[in-house]
């Protein structure tokens, strides 16, 4: 059998989203493996466990014994990195977490990864990708009128997130410049889609609209995002595994830059048409503009043209009927939703990204 890709945090949004297209379209032999924070959904992968191709371990990529036993067990050709504390917000109420697992525990699996790497013969020494899934966050904020992050931007994080991830994407670097461990580093931008934990803005949104509830905006709204179905990037990551050179960075964008007070309205009035508008008026008299967050970035914006030159890599859905599709996704998810909120969540954080 063909030798494994073993993801990490393959339970989260963007994890769970490259796995079902590993299985659905490659039928690469993936595994697994997630500590269960409160954002994972192993529901995501309901389709998953009982394909001969799927392995889960849960544990903590910072658990060097785990990891080290995982590595001999599956012999994977290949690791991508998922695992991560990503929470804007979060990382601001709680920087050491974030400090812990994307800077300590990313640390530690390159550690066991560069050891195990060094135990494998010259051809699978060679054929060996390691790739750490970054954020454009790393690059700081843009301007009105800059252009685009592309991989030769300065990093400039600003949150303790793009703190830590940014000190992740620097250790990948050294491992492959001290060390000569075959790397890769992929840097989107922000993502939407199906299976979202509902503390991000698109699901946060859609969810409290339908429920008729205030739609806390940040501000004015007017942070500029460019927004990258979760899809259309698993793809782009597939292709990096797959074209990539090592060494190299490859950015992610959807080329669909839009303000975040633009996208509440946007679903205020999907809502409005798939459920019926409310008796008070339509969702956007919900809105509901709150104090700004410390050091809220205006704008990101990635520049994937390296990706579409040396990957070959388009988005396919546009951000339009890609968001028609997200609401009815979630508008149809409210067991699941109401279960986030009972167990684990309180849908009341924003979630600006």
């Amino acid at each position: 059998m063909t030798a494994p890709i073993l993801v990490t945090g393959g339970c989260g949004f963007i994890g769970s989203a490259y796995i079902r297209r590993a299985l659905r379209s490659a039928r690469r032999p993936v595994v697994n493996v997630d500590k269960l924070g409160y954002a994972a959904n192993p529901e995501a992968l309901e389709d998953a466990r009982t394909d001969p191709l799927y392995a889960f371990h849960k544990a903590d990529i910072g658990e060097r014994g785990a990891m080290r036993d995982i590595l001999a067990r599956h012999k994977p050709a290949a690791i991508v990195n998922f695992a991560a504390e990503t929470h804007v917000d979060r990382s601001i109420d709680g920087p050491l977490a974030f400090v812990e697992t994307n800077v300590g525990a990313t640390a530690r699996l390159l550690v066991e990864t560069l050891d195990y790497w060094r135990g494998l013969d010259a051809a699978a020494q060679a054929a060996f990708r390691f790739h750490h899934v970054s954020t454009d966050e790393v690059f700081g904020a843009l301007g009105p009128d800059d252009p685009p992050f592309t991989e030769a931007t300065p990093y400039a994080p600003n949150s303790p997130y793009a703190a830590s991830k940014a000190a992740s994407d620097h250790l990948v670097r050294a491992w492959h410049a001290t060390y000569g461990l075959p790397t890769l580093v992929t840097n989107c931008s922000n993502n939407y889609g199906p299976w979202q934990f509902p503390e991000k803005l698109i699901p946060l949104m859609i969810a409290k609209a339908a429920a008729g509830e205030a739609l806390p905006v940040y501000g004015d709204g007017r942070q500029v995002r460019d927004w990258l179905h979760v899809d259309d990037h698993a793809h782009g990551l597939a292709l990096a595994l797959e074209r990539g050179r090592p060494g190299e960075v490859y950015a992610f964008g959807g080329d669909a830059e839009v303000a975040n007070i633009d996208v509440v309205r946007a679903i205020c009035a999907r809502v409005d048409a798939k459920l019926g508008p409310r008796a008070e008026g339509p969702r956007t008299d919900l809105i509901a503009h709150v104090a700004d967050r410390p050091g809220h970035d205006r704008r990101y914006a990635s520049d994937a043209a390296k990706a579409q030159r040396a990957l070959g890599w388009r988005p396919a859905h546009a951000f339009a009927t890609g968001l028609d599709a997200t609401v009815d996704w979630y508008l149809a998810a409210g067991d699941w939703l109401a279960r986030i909120k009972a167990e684990r969540y309180a849908l009341g954080r924003l979630g600006a990204g």
